[in-house]
């Protein structure tokens, strides 16, 4: 029989470059460091917030999300910084 995960929650989580549009997730927290890290949480994206993916531009940069009433449009590189379930 094959081992469980310890951490049930870290089989959930995922980047948010990772999802596709449509799907909705909930930031848990930013990975990145120093000015990325502080502009993606002046930007809205800090723990708990509510996103949703809107659309992909034809080649998967940049990515559209929508979070507390506005659109963002992120690059997969700094969309990859922000861990979500």
């Amino acid at each position: 029989m094959p081992a469980l995960p310890i951490d049930s929650q870290m089989t959930k989580t995922k980047t948010l470059k990772d999802l596709k549009p449509g799907d909705r997730g909930k930031v848990l927290r930013i990975t990145g460091q120093g000015e990325l890290k502080h502009r993606l949480m002046e930007m809205g994206l800090v723990r708990g917030t509510l996103i949703s993916v809107k659309k992909l531009a034809p080649l998967g940069d940049p990515i559209e999300i929508e979070l507390k009433g506005y659109s963002l449009s992120l690059r997969r590189q700094e969309a990859s910084h922000i861990i979500v379930e």
